[in-house]
């Protein structure tokens, strides 16, 4: 279904695209693209109109501690335009670029990343995305200016029972005349407590003029069936207004159907072509404070005579948190102001940044913790009640966590990205390993191949890569040197391809099932990615003067670390332990092991894994409560 869905044809370039194809275009992202100069200055201007909101009116402990965002702020939000940062001027938005959007989001989510998760998920994955890009004009002017100012928006897709895994999907939206008619539960629905518009996924069944299929629909929030029969709570973002959302013969007009049904899942997936930036650029964020609390700390604290910071073993740690910060923010800034300039092709780019972003932000966070030792581990409230500054290194912890699985899993992620760094080869050989393919499919997909890769092998065998002198212009006199990190780059991308190529000739239709193998593929991608980034943004800030030479010390540093990493990474793609798991985890599955678990208790009650979702009537008070 997912396959189905998907965008098919890749209509512009794609630098992550083809760096996994073994060709190093850095042409696509250097010189290092730029916004225009009206864009900077609304941007500018809203960012500061933001800060001094976010340094005033924003509590963050109160947020913590009362575990809900104040309606006065989200009011004031409201007021400051930040629900329509991305909607266009004409439907009372601010018209705000990708690039400033996501440095606003950064912002916001630094105050409290509750701030940070509500906004984004009203305007990344909410009405304004999907209705801007497959709205109707009806619809834009309708929805888009309450969204732009008073309507908060959510976006429902997952149900108790389905998760990443949407043929599952049990909502229905059955047709009625010009109405659809739902029923179903949805999970996890971010900002649904406090909603006035909803973006509901729901299967259409298939009848006579019906194509059917999962189907979009703008639901308004307070309409007669619809109940919010829970407000969950997490491990962080305690400020969030997640909830069970109930939908018992609930009436949608035809009209607010967003495209054709059957059209869901492909709307779902396209908005998150750019609205995953979001993610990234609060993780960016979140890299910037860790930084700012580790130098801060590691200066004033000292053992055995000087502060730790200067004691290798800390000093380590605050150098990777520094030159990942960097790397974050390079791969978050190019890869949404390629999204502005609409050049390329950037599904693979925000993915990669979505990924790699959720796992170095909450590896900065661990980090962080460590430095501050017992006070890292201690609440920003008791640190406090005692007298010492309340730096919620904890919580930052805690609402790192949930990024690795928000908006698509890691392991959900792997799945995807790996899927598009191999489209060029199931185009042209996908048929060889199709099971339901006939003979004749196959030999045309067979000479296809040929002629593919009589043209692809032998330009993955030398490159500008080995070439002593190649990307000379980031060897700028005074400076390190950073064209060595770009011929490895270089290099590595044709390593990546071979290796590629071949475990798809050694596993051929089982490489899906090779999920560990695929995750590294996409890891060893994701780094070459943040260090072409780095690199680019460092010339970049040494052509403009903007801190060049330290920016080119941090790109060094990161590409060092990173290197070591794919070089590991590398080393796992065919020494791995893969077999044996899966071996153990039929022994785990199958009781073998169970006497292990001897010798402790479990407080976890006797309850159901999954709650059940049997479409009716509810039975529990509605806390909808929305902030008007």
């Amino acid at each position: 279904m997912a396959e189905a869905a998907r965008e098919q044809d890749w209509q512009r370039p794609s630098f992550a695209k083809e760096l996994f194809l073994g060709r190093f275009r850095l042409d696509l992202i250097h010189p290092h693209p730029m916004p225009a100069d009206e864009d900077a200055r609304r941007g500018e201007q809203f960012l500061t109109k933001l800060r001094d909101f976010c340094e005033t009116r924003i509590d963050s402990a109160l947020i913590e501690r009362e575990a809900r965002i104040p309606d006065e702020v989200i009011d004031g939000l409201k007021e400051l335009g930040a629900l329509g940062m991305k909607i266009d001027t004409k439907y009372g938005g601010l018209g705000l670029t990708q690039v400033y959007y996501n440095k606003a989001l950064a912002l916001a989510g630094s105050a409290s990343p509750a701030i940070g998760a509500l906004l984004s998920a009203h305007q990344s994955i909410g009405v304004p995305q999907p209705l801007k890009m497959f709205g109707t004009q009806e619809q834009k002017d309708t929805f888009l200016p309450r969204c732009a100012r008073t309507d908060i928006t959510a976006f429902l897709l997952t149900e108790p029972d389905v998760g990443s895994d949407p043929a599952r999907l049990a909502t229905t939206a059955v047709p009625d005349g010009d109405e659809y008619v739902l029923d179903g539960v949805k999970l996890w629905t971010t900002n649904g407590v406090v909603a006035d518009l909803l973006v509901v996924m729901a299967r259409v069944p298939k009848s006579e003029g019906h194509r059917g299929g999962i189907t979009a629909f703008v639901v308004e929030a307070d309409s007669a069936g619809v109940t919010v029969e829970n407000r969950n709570a997490f491990m962080g973002l305690r400020g969030l207004e997640n909830g069970v959302t109930r939908f018992h013969r609930v009436r949608v007009p035809a009209a607010n159907r967003i495209g054709p049904e059957g059209s869901g899942l492909k709307i779902a997936l396209t908005t998150l072509n750019t609205g995953r930036l979001s993610l990234p650029a609060m993780c960016a964020g979140a890299g910037k404070w860790c930084l700012k609390v580790a130098r801060e700390w590691a200066g004033a604290r000292e053992q055995w005579g000087k502060p730790v910071a200067l004691h290798e073993a800390v000093g380590a740690k605050i150098s990777f948190i520094a030159a990942t910060t960097f790397a974050l923010e390079a791969v978050v800034d190019l890869s949404s102001q390629m999204a502005d300039e609409n050049r390329n092709d950037i599904r693979i780019e925000a993915a990669l940044a979505k990924l790699y972003g959720s796992e170095m932000a909450w590896t900065i966070a661990d980090e962080l913790v460590q430095i501050r030792g017992g006070r890292g581990y201690e609440t920003a409230e008791s640190l406090r009640a005692r007298g010492e500054r309340g730096v919620p290194a904890e919580q930052m912890l805690r609402d790192m966590r949930i990024n690795r699985i928000f908006e698509g899993s890691t392991e959900i992620m792997h799945l995807l990205i790996a899927r598009e760094a191999v489209d060029a080869h199931l185009s042209v050989a996908g048929d060889l390993i199709d099971p339901d393919k006939t003979l004749a499919d196959k030999a045309r997909a067979g000479a296809n191949a040929g002629v593919f890769y009589a043209k692809w092998l032998p330009r993955l065998v030398a490159g500008p890569g080995q070439l002593p002198r190649a990307y000379a212009e980031f060897h700028p006199e005074g400076h390190v040197d950073l064209s060595g990190h770009l011929r490895h780059v270089e290099r590595s991308a044709r390593r990546l391809a071979r290796s590629t190529f071949y475990a798809m000739s050694r596993w051929q239709g089982r490489m899906e099932t090779k999920q560990g193998f695929l995750g590294r593929i996409v890891d060893i991608g994701a780094e070459l990615f943040a260090m072409s980034a780095a690199c680019v943004r460092a010339e970049h800030l040494r052509a403009t003067g903007d801190h060049g030479r330290e920016a080119y010390q941090l790109a060094d540093v990161f590409c060092r670390q990173a290197r070591i990493r794919v070089d590991e990474l590398f080393a796992r793609l065919w020494t791995n332990t893969d077999d044996l798991d899966h071996k153990v985890v039929k022994g785990v599955l199958s009781g073998t092991y169970e006497w292990l678990e001897d010798g402790v208790v479990d407080p976890s009650g006797d309850g159901p894994w999954i709650a059940d979702a049997t479409p009716g009537p509810s039975r529990r008070e509605n806390v909808h409560r929305p902030i008007r």
